[in-house]
């Protein structure tokens, strides 16, 4: 109803047709609908016509005609086609001709040097500087011949401006920089020789310059119309930024005689001031030109031309009061434009050229009115020659005032110079000023029109870029080149001109030194002469007939094919009358309306002076009368900025060391929390308070810090040195004859105390005050007095003291010597290599070898305790004067049966040592006590009666059962069996120097697998013991002496039988590295085919940046930044989004039992995610350095160039000061989230390293979170698109769903609560739980499973390896205390009141997931290697393969080697438990297990070697070992791998493939690991390892 309503009140108030168009929003609507139906039938086309310009009218009607007082429309007062601000739909056939970015149209073919749009240069055409000066230098203050003003001068450049703009520059940029000549007065006055002014090329059309058929064109910014442009803006909106829409008014700023200042959305031009370097948009005003600031005196006719409008609006408001402000304004503008049309035409044009133009005949639509780069050219050039070094300003009065001339002095006229671009010019500021200035430019004769260009613009033209001047010439030079404007030749031959055929028939004006150094410069050849040199050296007075041919040509078309041009009647903008009216119109009137002066002070025709008219000027002006131009300045952009630049360089470098303090700090605090917990577990062990001790400092000599400690003197004669701890720390026992030496310091505070100690270092005491040292002088005088020993007392000042102390550096110094030359004496070393002094130095020697050992000496050097009964028994044994200290020589002569006795001679010592009553006989107490001694060093792993049955045993087999005591015969026939190893015992003594010596031996101690007992393993030289003998298919060994033969231990291995055949070194390598790739061969190919994807996605950006993108000129800014940082980018954003396939454990588990493990190494899904992550941060670095880089080159690049790398941030608005580093690094989007980024990955790396991770399990925990902040802000980096269309997505999204649906799957199990049945506390820090197994949780051996306990006030998982085997009821784990989590863990698993399991906190499970070890089935022959709390895995083996072979399951294994590595075997005994079990219901002989002991090394032979003997006679006898208590073999040391291996090629010659599975610490995997590359050098069985650290 509405709209019906609506349409009938159109009717009565439309006019009649033909219906105009209305001025909504663009206007020419109608011109446009017309245009595109002006091929259709006439009725037709009419009929049409007539309904979509009704609606078009109804449209305007309803969206914009105005409300009377009651709310009711007006009727519509534009009758008339409202003129587009854009240019468009003027021409209804070609729509675009003369719109805002068409291109410009060539009178002249392209003149470009591959005819395309490659400009042509040096050295084919003179240097553009050089070039300047040769034409246009000469003196200033020459006036016009025909007396054109200042005015008319300016007035054309602002035509110019409303017509054509070409000065915006091009995308992607091309330069085509002027190198100015070496010494030029201006640019080059140091002489450098490397000044080169940039120039950047135009905008150009991108639909041009494809082929010399189609060349480039350059594209006009604005309206190629005379339309007021440069009033109004060449779009509709810049026009509404102008409007004040008020009144049809255009906007005014606080003064109303000028428009508001230059706002953002006008993208005014608003390059820095060249004179002051002034910057910002304050004290520019708008305009409809772009660049209507770039002069004060081009400014003040955008001023006139803005007052006039608004007079105009304000005479049409007064007499047409109900028009409303569109109405107002669209008729103001028609006025206005049709004024400014008739004076540049018929006034301007004519004192121009001197010439009229033609009689305007009417519209001609066919006629191409484009602008074309040859007006461009000629306009501005010819305009260039009459511009004067300064501007007069005179009052109506005639006159002619001094301008201020910055502060200092006055000036009689503005100077050109230091006027560009001037900011709140005092002169300028206020509306009476620009009066003044635009009488002064109507009284004021130009320069001459020649040739002479003033300094002004030759030599100090607003520059660009960094540079604040440039040559104006030059400048245009260069556009005419980058134009593809012709030569002068081919100009005159296109218009049909006569071309000169000397350089002489130029000009005959012309001077001839000027036509000379002219035609130098174009080696004589007047053909290569180009278009604007030509121009300007053939005028004179006028221009000459090629500029005024080109002018006049452009106006004329201008005129007559424009369809909205003031005089076509048939556009219906004005009447005749009004058309007479607008004819009669002048600038001066113009300017007596807008300045309110008489007429009578202006010229009838402003353009020109003519004697007898107002206001004369002074005189010409010369650059002598006006001040100095203000000189050249070159720009730093980045100044100031290096240090902040480096600085945030150096900060981002350094948060991963930010991160690696923190983690650091972590780390200690965990520590902390980690032994305050180990401390709460030894409660119990309560400390022995000292109530009788001294507290003293003892300083242990120079660069050392003083410690605290404490000291008791003892009833026994004893001196003891207590710690803070109260542990004890030396024992100085004071035996008669001994003197006590004292000596006191007799400065410093007397706090300090020297105690001599024969035959040991000297203990140095400080005391907190001189009465403590008393104290404690007086408990030692009275000690001595009561043990019978005297006390020497003395004094000397402190430096003197610590000089005479003997520190324990030095005793430490004087042993080494004591050793060295004791071992040369029993291994007759050279005396050099035993470290025999120089001569000057004999005295040390000497004094070293007549030192003794104290028995904490020789106990430290045997790396044992003195309170040890071994040390005991042994010193008491070599100190034969018994006077508590070894000398050289008693030490000598033990030291000598060990490393060259017979067994008869060490086993003759041992007796000795251990008669302890020295009868002559060892009694079973006493062989019982020296066992003792020997378990000493494996922490008494035996019980008291475990050592009595060995005692006993070892009685009853030597047929000595019925003796109380033996005799030495007796003793050395119970070792009748391992003279060997007797032979083979060494005394191993730190700080010898012959620590490798003994090495060799140690492998001699284990036993080997092998079909035949012939050959050992042992080096050259050494014999394994004939007690071991084979393990599988060997022949019994009668026992010596006659007895009877028993079941021969097994031996573990030994090398082939067969010769091997010895292969090169070449030849070892290669077969390794073949079974390498082997091995791996599935990891190889995984990582290559990941390696290839990256390296070809980097590859492709990198080369779709540097060739193939859309020209944008980023490559040509920065080729090695954007190749980095796109190519780089493009593989991080797969790395990061395929990395998570690596955490999707449930999808890993499932498709390792498909036919995919055997392409895809799933197992090695962790290793696979460090390795990506480890090559992603390196790309991340990469990645940041690129963009270092970028951000560098950023910050020193112009504006311009910006704006087309980034046009959807930047806009080239001539400021030319580009963004400081900081907003690239934290002021967008992607810098700030690329720092985030890096602060992320910082923390996750770091967090995530094995270092860290073992010391702060749930710091890695929380920070491997940040995953999703990580993701985040990737999404986010990688959106705001400032180089490219945001593609991480691509990348993300498949791998993001299913690592969700991952998740979704684990979130699921994690829900459900677990209860635990069992949880027992084991030695060693092991927590077994049993807990319930949920329904339907199927798994494997080997497998494991995440555990999460919230009773412990966190939600972490945990990794642990299932010890239960798949066919038992319930799930069991065995978890070893060594953080704080598990200690945590094993306190609340602490056994409850009540024998009541429900009061166990609950578990959270997650699992099972598969990993490498659970293939041991797979192999014929498998072996197990566990270390430490590592065994956890194979305990679910041992138990599922013996489970299985019970029930006679078919398998592919046939034989299992299980290996496991521990300090003592009470560590782990639950595994023994296992092992028993596997052993009772192994009845196939399925398994070989070997335990080997470590914590039993050779700190002192004799011990491990009687150990040993021990541990052989136990399995011999009892079938079972000493101290495992289980069948398998007991080893003492760690296993060498590398024999054992070969020992397996001979046991299973047949099987090619031999599985290896090691869990445990990093050492032994890799030990582990080192073997079997070695064994694989051979042609043999192939060993494939798996392993596990933790």
């Amino acid at each position: 109803m509405l709209l019906t309503a609506s349409l009938q009140k159109w009717k009565q108030l439309a006019p009649p047709l033909p219906i105009p168009a209305v001025g909504v929003g663009d206007a020419g609507l109608v011109g446009s609908v017309s245009s595109r139906n002006s091929s259709l039938p006439p009725g037709l086309g009419v009929s049409m016509f007539h309904i979509r310009s009704g609606a078009l009218v109804l449209l305007g009607f309803l969206l914009s005609g105005p409300l009377d007082a009651a709310g009711n429309r007006d009727t519509l007062s534009l009758s008339w086609e409202v003129q587009r601000y854009d240019g468009w739909f003027n021409n209804l056939r070609h729509h675009e001709l003369g719109a805002a970015g068409s291109r410009l149209q060539r009178l002249v073919p392209a003149n470009y040097a591959d005819g395309v749009y490659q400009a042509l240069g040096e050295p084919l055409l003179p240097n553009p500087r050089r070039l300047s000066c040769a034409v246009t230098r000469g003196t200033a203050g020459q006036r016009s011949l025909r007396n054109r003003t200042v005015l008319g001068v300016f007035f054309g450049y602002h035509v110019l401006s409303d017509l054509v703009s070409v000065e915006r520059p091009g995308c992607p940029a091309e330069f085509l920089n002027i190198h100015i000549p070496p010494g030029d007065p201006v640019f080059d006055p140091e002489k450098r020789g490397d000044v080169v002014l940039p120039f950047q090329r135009s905008r150009w059309d991108p639909k041009t310059g494809q082929s010399p058929s189609n060349p480039r064109d350059l594209t006009n910014e604005v309206t190629g119309w005379l339309d007021g442009s440069a009033i109004y803006g060449s779009s509709h909106s810049w026009s509404d930024a102008l409007r004040s829409f008020s009144g049809g008014q255009l906007a005014p700023g606080t003064d109303p005689d000028f428009p508001r200042e230059a706002q953002e959305p006008l993208l005014m031009w608003s390059p820095p001031d060249p004179a002051t370097g002034q910057r910002g948009s304050r004290g520019l005003y708008a305009f409809g030109a772009e660049r209507g600031n770039r002069e004060p005196f081009l400014r003040a006719l955008g001023l006139l031309w803005f007052r006039y409008h608004n007079l105009c609006a304000r005479r049409l408001a007064r007499e047409h009061p109900r028009w409303g402000d569109e109405e107002l304004f669209q008729h103001a503008r028609k006025r206005v434009i049709a004024t400014y049309q008739n004076i540049a035409m018929y006034e301007w044009l004519p004192s121009f050229l001197q010439k009229t133009p033609p009689k305007y005949a009417g519209y001609r639509p066919f006629l191409d009115p484009s602008i074309s780069p040859e007006f461009l050219a000629a306009s501005e050039q010819f305009f260039s020659t009459m511009v004067p070094p300064g501007v007069y300003m005179r009052n109506a009065s005639c006159h002619f005032q001094k301008v201020p001339n910055g502060g200092v002095g006055s000036s009689p006229a503005l100077r050109v110079c230091n006027s560009y671009w001037t900011r709140e010019s005092p002169s300028l500021s206020s509306a009476q000023a620009v009066n003044q200035l635009l009488l002064g430019m109507a009284s004021q004769i130009s320069e001459m029109e020649d040739n002479i260009v003033v300094e002004d613009l030759r030599d100090y033209w607003p520059g660009p870029g960094k540079f604040s001047r440039t040559d104006f010439v030059a400048s245009s030079i260069q556009r005419g080149r980058d134009m593809g404007l012709p030569s002068y030749s081919q100009a005159l031959l296109a218009l049909g001109l006569e071309i000169p055929k000397n350089w002489s028939d130029l000009n005959p004006n012309l001077d001839l030194q000027v036509l000379g150094n002219t035609s130098a410069l174009y080696n004589q050849d007047l053909s290569r002469l180009e278009l604007l040199p030509g121009g300007l050296l053939e005028s004179h007075g006028d221009p000459g007939p090629l500029f005024s041919a080109i002018v006049l040509n452009q106006f004329v078309r201008l005129r007559d094919g424009d369809r909205y041009w003031f005089e076509n009647t048939r556009n219906g903008l004005f009447s005749e009358e009004e058309i007479v009216e607008i004819r009669n119109t002048t600038l001066r009137d113009v300017l007596v309306a807008v300045t309110n002066v008489d007429p009578s002070v202006l010229q009838p025709n402003v353009f020109v002076w003519h004697a007898g008219a107002p206001c004369p000027q002074p005189g010409q002006l010369r650059t002598e009368d006006l001040p100095r131009c203000a000189p050249l300045t070159v720009s730093d952009y980045f100044e100031g900025s290096g240090p902040g630049f480096g600085l945030t360089v150096v900060a981002l470098c350094c948060l991963p060391l930010v991160s690696l303090l923190v983690s650091g700090i972590v780390a200690h605090f965990r520590g902390q929390e980690r032994k305050k917990l180990q401390k709460k577990g030894r409660e119990s062990v309560k400390k022995v308070v000292v109530t009788d001790g001294i507290p003293a400092m003892e300083w242990p000599g120079p660069r050392e810090k003083s410690y605290p400690i404490t000291i008791q003197l003892l009833p026994d004669r004893r001196l003891q040195v207590l710690d803070r701890h109260l542990s004890l720390l030396r024992t100085v026992q004071l035996r008669p004859p001994h003197h006590v030496s004292l000596i006191l310091s007799s400065n410093r505070r007397r706090r300090t105390l020297l105690l001599k100690i024969p035959k040991e270092y000297d203990l140095v005491l400080q005391f907190n005050s001189e009465e403590e040292r008393e104290t404690f002088v007086q408990h030692l005088q009275g000690s001595c007095v009561h043990w019978a020993l005297g006390l020497d007392v003395s004094e000397m000042r402190e430096k003197e003291l610590w000089g005479n102390a003997v520190t324990k550096q030095q005793r430490g110094r004087i042993l080494e010597i004591f050793f060295r030359h004791l071992f040369a004496q029993v291994l007759d070393i050279d005396q050099v290599d035993a470290g025999t002094l120089p001569k000057d130095s004999s005295q040390k020697v000497r004094e070293a070898l007549t030192n003794e050992l104290s028995r904490a000496e020789f106990a430290e050097s045997l790396g044992l305790k003195p309170q040890d009964m071994f040390v005991e028994s042994m010193f008491s044994l070599a100190d034969k004067d018994g006077n508590g200290y070894l000398s050289f020589r008693e030490f000598l002569d033990i030291l000598v049966v060990f490393m060259k006795g017979s067994p008869e001679d060490k086993s003759h010592l041992m007796f000795t040592m251990y008669d302890l009553d020295a009868n002559g006989f060892l009694s079973k107490d006493e062989f019982f006590t020296m066992m003792r001694s020997f378990i000493e060093i494996s922490n008494n792993c035996l019980s008291k009666e475990q050592l009595a049955e060995v005692v006993e045993s070892m009685f009853r087999e030597s047929g000595f059962q019925d003796k109380e005591e033996l005799t030495w015969e007796d003793f050395h026939f119970m070792l009748r069996d391992h003279d060997s190893e007797l032979r083979r015992t060494q005394l191993c003594v730190k700080g010898g120097g012959a620590g490798d010596i003994f090495k060799q031996n140690i492998k001699c101690r284990v036993s080997f697998i092998t079909p035949s007992p012939e050959k050992t393993s042992c080096p050259k030289g050494l014999v394994l013991p004939a007690s071991e003998a084979p393990e599988l298919g060997s022949i019994g060994l009668k026992k010596r002496f006659g007895k009877k033969v028993v079941v021969p231990p097994p031996r573990l291995y030994t090398e082939a039988l067969q010769e091997k055949m010895q292969r090169g070194f070449l030849a070892q390598k290669l077969q390794q590295y073949k079974r390498f790739v082997e091995n791996y061969l599935r990891h190889i190919l995984c990582i290559m085919i990941f390696s290839a994807i990256c390296a070809g996605l980097f590859v492709e950006r990198a080369y779709y940046y540097a060739f193939a993108s859309p020209s944008s000129g980023i490559a040509e800014t920065t080729f090695v930044g954007i190749i980095l940082s796109r190519g780089t980018a493009a593989s991080i954003s797969f790395m990061f989004s395929y990395i998570l396939l690596t955490m999707c454990r449930n999808l890993i588990t499932f498709l390792r039992e498909t036919f995919l493990n055997r392409y895809v190494p799933f197992d090695a899904a962790v290793d696979f995610h460090r390795w990506i992550a480890m090559a992603a941060v390196v790309l991340a670095i990469l990645h940041s350095a690129g963009h270092v880089v970028n951000v560098y080159i950023f910050s020193v690049s112009p504006l311009s160039l910006l704006a087309c790398i980034f046009p959807n941030v930047f806009v080239n608005d001539g400021s030319q000061l580009p963004q400081k580093f900081y907003w690239w690094f934290f002021q967008t989007v992607p810098g700030l989230t690329g720092v985030l980024l890096l602060l992320v990955l910082a923390i996750m790396y770091v967090f995530a390293s094995h270092h860290f991770r073992r010391r702060s399990f749930r710091g890695f925990w929380l920070t491997h979170h940040l995953y999703v902040l990580l993701y985040i802000l990737l999404i986010i980096h990688g959106s705001f698109a400032l180089i490219q269309l945001p593609r991480f997505h691509i990348y993300f999204l498949v791998p993001a769903l299913i690592y969700g649906g991952d998740k979704l799957v684990s979130l699921s199990r994690k829900k459900v609560e677990i209860g635990v049945v069992k949880a027992e506390l084991l030695p060693s820090g092991v927590t077994h739980l049993q807990f319930q197994r949920p329904q339907g949780f199927e798994y494997k051996s080997g497998q494991w499973v995440r555990i999460a306990c919230l009773a412990l006030g966190t939600n972490e998982y945990h990794p642990f390896t299932l010890t239960s085997a798949p066919h038992e009821d319930t799930l069991s784990l065995h978890i070893r205390a060594v953080g704080p989590w598990t200690t945590r863990l094993r306190e609340i698993y602490s056994p409850p009141t009540g024998d009541n399991c429900a009061g166990y906190p609950k578990l959270y499970l997650d699992g099972p997931f598969g990993e490498g070890h659970q293939e041991w089935h797979k192999f014929e022959v498998s072996v197990l290697v566990g270390g430490g709390i590592g065994v956890t895995p194979f305990a679910s083996i041992l138990k599922d393969l013996v489970f299985k072979s019970s029930l006679g399951s078919q398998m592919l294994c046939k034989k299992i080697y299980f290996i496991w590595v521990t300090r003592t075997q009470r560590q782990f005994e639950w595994l023994a438990d296992i092992i028993r079990e596997v052993e009772e219901n192994d009845h196939r002989n399925l398994v070989s297990v070997h335990i080997y002991i470590t914590q039993l090394a050779e700190k002192f032979d004799l011990r491990t070697t009687m150990l040993y003997i021990c541990e052989r006679h136990f399995q011999k006898v009892l079938n079972r070992s000493l101290f495992t208590g289980l069948r398998s073999i007991t080893h003492f040391g760690r296993p060498p791998f590398e024999p054992f291996f070969n020992s397996l090629q001979e046991v299973h010659p047949q099987v090619r493939k031999i599985g290896v599975f090691s869990c445990g610490p990093p050492g032994m995997t890799k030990n582990v690991e080192k073997a079997c590359q070695l064994i694989n050098q051979q042609d043999q069985a192939h060993f494939m390892h798996h392993y596990e650290n933790f």
